[in-house]
């Protein structure tokens, strides 16, 4: 019987090593690109969704309930500020602030765009968008990573890098939970340098969500103040 000789053992780990980039080549490497079709693809699928959502923006805390119907209706009704609510139909922003007894009213046609329906990125329109005006590349990696440190949340985190000057937001992160590839929190870098984040929790999609529930009808002694961000013209 022939005696095992040193040499021996440098041949079987380059075989090792062969086989491994074997496997390696042979498996399905998702990129980022690929990865964040998958979650538009995800959100295709998704009719409506409720959610608890905070909003962060500097120091300030914002939370309440989300609701979104497909294509594009938003309605945020926040508990902080109290009875505060921000109202999208596709056409028609409506912001009512108590504080203030005010509501602001904006309509928005087909080629204007509005920041303040934020929460709307994580939707199937949302996302589309990201697609065309984004550049996706992983934070870390592929695998799941805690969504803050010594956190016991798993996500993967991608990084988006805007194709033109013309976006709001110099940079966006996703953070989406692995399993359900729903977002879970969407963190942003304004052209001013300011940084907002929402936080999405106790997601529930496709109840069947009706349209009524878009309709906003504000306090009667609600002073009235429309297009306030800018007059649509025809």
């Amino acid at each position: 019987m022939s005696k095992f000789k040193p040499g021996d053992s440098r041949i079987f780990l380059v075989l090792m090593l062969v086989l491994n980039i074997g496997l390696l080549y042979g498996q399905d490497i998702i990129t980022a690109e690929r990865y964040l079709e998958m979650v538009s693809d995800q959100y295709s699928i998704i009719k409506d969704y409720e959610a608890s959502i905070v909003i962060r923006s500097g120091n300030t805390d914002m939370t309440g309930t989300v609701n979104h119907l497909s294509p594009s209706f938003l309605r945020i009704d926040f508990t902080r500020p109290a009875n505060q609510v921000i109202v999208y139909n596709g056409e028609l922003l409506t912001i009512y602030l108590p504080e203030f007894r005010a509501v602001l009213s904006q309509t928005v046609n087909q080629t204007r765009r509005t920041g303040a329906a934020g929460a709307g990125i994580a939707s199937a329109h949302g996302l589309s968008m990201l697609r065309r005006n984004y550049i996706p590349s992983y934070d870390v990696g592929p695998a799941p990573v805690p969504l803050d440190n010594n956190s016991q949340e798993m996500v993967v985190k991608l990084r988006l890098g805007r194709r033109t000057i013309s976006e709001g937001f110099r940079e966006i992160v996703l953070s989406i939970n692995p399993d359900t590839r729903l977002i879970r929190r969407i963190e942003g870098r304004t052209i001013a340098e300011g940084d907002v984040r929402f936080d999405f929790s106790n997601i529930k999609i496709n109840q069947g969500i009706p349209e009524q529930r878009f309709i906003y009808d504000p306090p009667p002694n609600a002073s009235m103040y429309n297009n306030f961000l800018f007059r649509d013209v025809d």
